[in-house]
């Protein structure tokens, strides 16, 4: 891809892709609420996406992007299961934190 006098090389996704998941990794570590915690593994995951993507690329490959579709397949899995769970938390308490997770023991 060719903006103006710049290339934009595989490398620039890649570096994005490393902040996103910087961004996401140290936000699922230093927060309690877990929708913030939910939203960051979605960016981790989504930074994974955007590198698969960035080397299917690269190796002039589709296999890269097939692996993005069933990523994305178990991420709205994973959205329905995890919300329910924070659905099951809201209804017990009128807040969710990681500390609360433990409500949910039988």
């Amino acid at each position: 891809m060719t903006l103006a006098a710049y290339t934009i090389t595989d490398t620039y996704f890649l570096v994005v892709a490393a902040l996103l998941f910087t961004i996401g990794a140290v936000g699922v570590l230093t927060r309690k609420n877990v929708l913030v915690m939910f939203m960051c593994v979605e960016l981790m995951l989504n930074a994974v996406n955007l590198t698969f993507v960035a080397f299917a690329h690269a190796l002039d490959d589709v296999a890269g992007q097939v692996i993005v579709f069933f990523t994305l397949v178990v991420a709205a899995a994973e959205v329905a299961v995890g919300l329910a769970i924070i659905v099951a938390i809201f209804r017990r308490r009128r807040h969710a934190t990681a500390d609360d997770l433990d409500a949910l023991k039988g």
